[in-house]
């Protein structure tokens, strides 16, 4: 208890005041004022209320972050907002105060980090209350609605229910008692779909035995387009490898009229080579997360034959897995990758 702290508040309310106010309102309250505001024990169910209400709050999950003047983002929300400013060419602002927003000018709140984790949240299979800090492992471990598949899975059986089904599922389930020649029709099935996600890693296996191979790390920077409505388009530095020099573009839903207006964001890009060759040079290339990079990439190998006339590959998806991810690199200063080039001999 720190000055008559009422028994009925816990830490979290202190953290949540603390939480509410700006950078310049910490730095010259005093503890005094503090505890003024947070006597009232009513205050915490108020601020869950606020914390929890999604539609009326700019914190709508984990990882909240602030403005310079206090307001609060969850951490997708602050990408977003970065990411629309990319595209519109505008620079970010809170949508509370309108001023500016940027990863240098704006911190993670760990105040109200803390304090969100202990507020309670539903959980999307049984519905009920749960603290934040708890609700990963009930809905993983405990939740006897949680969905889960048979044990019998392996063996073709394709039930999913909720897990308080899955005992009485189980004692019932035809697929032990298959014979060998309808297991076998099925396993088949489940052979072929492993096939196809084998044979990428061993193109790739392949690809790392050609006597000719280089990578090195590019640097896509944001540009716009002198089109009256310009748009947003990326450019990597020239570069060499394989003795060669070259250049990535990339551009964004394909540059459609107004990404920002779209929910479902992609990148695409095309390499070009810009030195002059004396023969043609057929190559396979793909594009990988950089070193000290979380971004997720699906690799994916791409062929191209390059000659002096036919220099530039087609526009290719950049195969990030989705929105998120592209949201993540359109919020970046730039978009930092490894590019990977295979040449072909025959």
């Amino acid at each position: 208890r720190i000055l008559g702290l009422p028994s009925a508040m816990n830490s979290s309310v202190l953290l949540l005041e603390l939480g509410s106010l700006s950078l310049k309102a910490m730095a010259g309250i005093s503890l005094l004022k503090l505890w003024a505001r947070t006597r009232d024990a009513t205050s915490f169910s108020l601020l869950s209320l606020v914390l929890n209400d999604k539609r009326h709050d700019s914190v709508c999950g984990h990882d909240p972050w602030w403005c310079t003047n206090g307001h609060l983002m969850c951490a997708g929300c602050f990408i977003h907002l970065l990411a629309d400013a990319r595209l519109k060419e505008e620079q970010a602002t809170c949508p509370n105060c309108r001023c500016e927003i940027s990863k240098s000018l704006c911190c993670r709140n760990l105040a109200v980090e803390k304090a969100v984790s202990e507020l309670p949240s539903e959980c999307g299979f049984c519905v009920r209350q749960f603290p934040r800090s708890l609700l990963e492992r009930h809905q993983k471990e405990e939740c006897q609605d949680r969905v889960t598949q048979c044990k019998y899975k392996r063996i073709g059986c394709p039930w999913q229910g909720p897990y308080h089904e899955l005992t009485v599922h189980e004692a019932e389930c035809t697929h032990p008692a298959k014979t060998g020649n309808e297991l076998m029709e099925i396993l088949d099935e489940m052979d072929q779909s492993h096939k196809k996600e084998m044979q990428l890693y061993n193109s790739i296996f392949s690809l790392l035995s050609f006597e000719k191979i280089g990578y090195t790390e590019v640097q896509f920077r944001p540009y716009r387009t002198d089109d009256f409505i310009t748009r947003l388009y990326y450019e990597t530095p020239r570069f060499t490898v394989l003795n060669q020099t070259w250049v990535l573009k990339a551009r964004v839903n394909d540059s459609e009229r107004n990404p920002n207006l779209s929910c479902k964001r992609t990148l695409s890009f095309q390499l070009i080579l810009k030195s002059k060759i004396s023969s043609p040079m057929e190559c396979s290339f793909l594009l990988l997360k950089g070193p000290y990079d979380d971004v997720k990439i699906n690799p994916v190998i791409y062929h191209f034959v390059f000659t002096n006339e036919n220099n530039e590959t087609e526009y290719v998806p950049l195969p990030i897995i989705d929105s998120v991810e592209c949201n993540k690199l359109l919020a970046a200063k730039n978009i930092n990758l490894r590019l990977f080039i295979f040449q072909i001999q025959k």
